[in-house]
């Protein structure tokens, strides 16, 4: 590994938050490099070369046949110029090397669709789904996460609660069956809840939970914990003018998103 870790953001195809999240890696310590999917497909790029996979946020093929499906396809058929191997076996490589990967919004969806979270049997079965907001639209707030302490989650160590954006049509989480639902809070996999502020506990209540997910769920992590993928923004939230009251309140100069990437390097330094 090379002095400073390398982290690659993946765009193209309608992603809209690869530059805030190569910052995000930038300001949690990594070397960021943005690297369009077509450079992958086509051998220049190999997923092998980083240390840190970001599925970044937006609006993947204009999110028909539902949010990030199309390219969920993509990443597990397509196969790579040259070499004749799936994308999907550069993951599972990635993987299996014990390298976290990161999914924020549509990068989250994409994760579900591909049967990367929850992950319990550590292969790409699905199952769970991220479908449409109870509300029946689009919803761009703010909101409260409340994080599971006890998650094997790295990239959540030493948060307690955080602030950051939503702003997603299809973030509510559902699974395929209770049997899923029981395995997942078994295992604490549940990493991050939407919060009620008043009563700092896991809400289904509109609008602090702005889309309907059971159990409150904002997102959720593998086995391993170094899979992780949730619907609301920690990239947008890296510098204290990032938030809707920087003007009224007092707030630390750096946003409380960056503590997730910083939380993946740190892992990364020590592990890898």
């Amino acid at each position: 590994m090379s002095p400073t870790p390398k982290a690659i953001v993946i765009t193209g195809n309608g992603t809209n938050c690869e530059r805030e999240a190569a910052q995000a890696c930038r300001l949690g310590g990594f070397h960021a490099d943005i690297v369009h999917i077509s450079r992958i497909l086509s051998g220049e790029v190999t997923l092998d070369s980083y240390q840190f996979l970001n599925l970044t946020g937006g609006f993947l093929d204009g999110d028909d046949l539902g949010s990030a499906m199309v390219h969920a396809n993509r990443l597990k058929y397509a196969v790579v110029a040259g070499d004749g191997e799936r994308v999907l076996e550069q993951i599972s490589r990635f993987i299996s090397a014990g390298k976290p990967i990161l999914g924020v919004c549509n990068g989250f969806q994409l994760m579900v669709k591909m049967g990367l979270l929850p992950g319990l049997d550590g292969g790409f079965d699905r199952t769970a789904t991220l479908t449409f907001n109870d509300s029946g639209r689009f919803e761009d707030r703010w909101v409260t996460l409340l994080v599971d302490e006890d998650s094997p989650c790295i990239f959540t160590k030493d948060i307690q609660h955080v602030p950051l954006p939503v702003r997603h049509g299809e973030g509510k989480f559902t699974v395929r069956d209770d049997q899923i639902l029981d395995q997942l809070k078994a295992r604490r996999l549940l990493t991050v809840r939407y919060m009620d502020a008043a009563t700092g506990k896991a809400t289904m209540t509109y609008p602090d939970n702005p889309n309907g997910s059971v159990e409150g769920v904002a997102g959720v992590c593998s086995p391993s914990g170094l899979l992780f993928g949730l619907m609301p923004h920690p990239e947008a939230y890296l510098h204290r003018v990032n938030h809707p009251r920087w003007t009224r309140e007092d707030l630390p100069e750096e946003g409380a998103g960056v503590a997730f990437f910083r939380n993946a390097y740190e892992y990364v330094i020590q592990a890898l």
